[in-house]
């Protein structure tokens, strides 16, 4: 099979131009569920899906499937299924996400072209608000795609402006009423940039995921006493973000300890919240939250203990209050031996080097994985840059991992269909 490198270069930079930024650097995108550019991406890759002899389908959340049938194949056979999305965070890059669906596609027609005939349907699938931008939820067309979260509850969320998904949805004519049902699928697989540098260091042309990390949110909460910057003595305070601040150190410095023997394991303080922020009072309360990730739950497990216990010695000996809730927990994934081992045999015929790694980022695979085998796949990353105008995946780097995700596909959907 080959992939017509231009013909994915064009898809790729059609859907750059929906929510263009004007950037000096780079090629920047902003598609938010539910705005024009959003609807301008969908229709073209609809328009994309039936030029290529896709049959479409679009569920209630927004998320957009393609069948192909090949000529005397059992319709309701099993597909082997393929995607990623099409939406972006604010200010964005141009290959996270598209590359996914596009390589899809790409992977479809390369199939086609080679006069391949597999034992199962092929799908290609963009799935609604992966990033999160407008919603604040992430991989949620996935996660109801797959019954982890309810459609009901989904479509009643409301962004900054008070407009539901529903109405979002509705707004661009693509509150669709088919299904699209993870569970039906033989395989998935999903082709990604990989947002960090360990391809590139390398010199690897495709990266062969083996697992997603999982991530855990806390919040630490500190109560001191506000009292007059001036007019209260140093040995009399009881300041929240002195005692905040150590506790910040203390993660930095207990998730270096771990990841000296588990190196995915990260954690980082993202998010402070000071009260009452004003330079001339001390600080009488604050808020951090926390992000935790490791590709063992034992690990996260043992992160989240020890930051407690942490937390309450400061407490102790700082005379401040505190409380810890561990409010997010979504485990690791790991994804399926056939998809992997497909992946690496794909990679061979193609003359391409692959690295194993994890995943240190969230992918809807990471909900598929829970109702089918999964697998995941990337693509080289221009220093490591992504969620940023700056990211950048080479066009042949792209052809090459879209040539592995096919020469997959094809193996996937050529083994024995019942």
């Amino acid at each position: 099979m080959e992939i017509v490198r231009e013909r994915l270069r064009e898809d790729i930079l059609e859907t750059a131009a929906f929510g263009k930024l004007g950037v000096e650097t780079g090629h920047g995108r902003t598609v938010l569920t539910g705005s024009e550019a959003d609807q301008a991406a969908r229709e073209y890759f609809v328009e994309r899906l039936e030029s290529a002899g896709l049959t479409v389908r679009i569920d209630p959340v927004g998320n957009i499937a393609g069948r192909w049938v090949p000529d005397g194949v059992d319709p309701d056979v099993e597909p082997v299924a393929m995607g990623s999305h099409l939406d972006s965070v604010p200010q964005g890059g141009i290959f996270d996400g598209p590359l996914g669906v596009y390589g899809a596609l790409e992977a479809v027609r390369a199939v086609q072209d080679a006069d391949i005939t597999p034992e199962r349907p092929l799908e290609v699938v963009s799935f609604t608000e992966e990033e999160g931008g407008r919603f604040g939820i992430g991989t949620l067309g996935s996660s109801v795609a797959t019954g982890s979260r309810p459609l009901e509850d989904v479509l009643e969320l409301e962004d900054d402006e008070g407009w539901t998904l529903a109405d979002r949805l509705s707004s661009i004519d693509f509150d669709g009423d088919e299904t699209i049902d993870p569970t039906g699928w033989n395989a998935w697989l999903e082709l990604h940039i990989e947002q960090a540098t360990r391809l590139e260091s390398t010199g690897s042309d495709v990266g062969i995921v083996d697992s997603i990390t999982g991530i855990t949110n806390c919040s630490a909460d500190v109560r001191g006493e506000a009292d007059h910057a001036g007019a209260t003595p140093m040995d009399d305070r009881t300041d929240a973000l002195v005692a905040a601040a150590e506790f910040v150190q203390a993660v930095e410095e207990i998730a270096s300890d771990i990841a000296t023997e588990h190196p995915a394991a990260v954690a980082t303080v993202g998010r402070q919240t000071i009260e009452p922020n004003v330079r001339n009072i001390v600080p009488g309360r604050v808020n951090v939250e926390l992000d935790i990730r490791d590709v063992e739950h034992e690990t996260m497990d043992a992160l989240v203990d020890r930051f407690r216990q942490r937390l309450e010695r400061i407490a102790e000996r700082r005379s401040v209050e505190t409380t810890f809730d561990r409010f997010r927990d979504d485990p690791p994934s790991h994804m399926s031996d056939r998809c992997t081992t497909a992946a690496v045999d794909a990679a061979d015929r193609c003359g391409a080097t692959a690295k194993r790694l994890h995943s240190a980022a969230m992918h809807d695979t990471a909900n598929v994985s829970d109702v089918t085998d999964a697998g995941l796949l990337f693509a080289p990353s221009k220093d490591g840059v992504s969620h940023n105008p700056k990211e950048w995946t080479d066009w042949d780097d792209c052809a090459t991992a879209t040539r592995v995700l096919a020469e997959t596909a094809a193996q996937l959907a050529t083994s024995s269909a019942e």
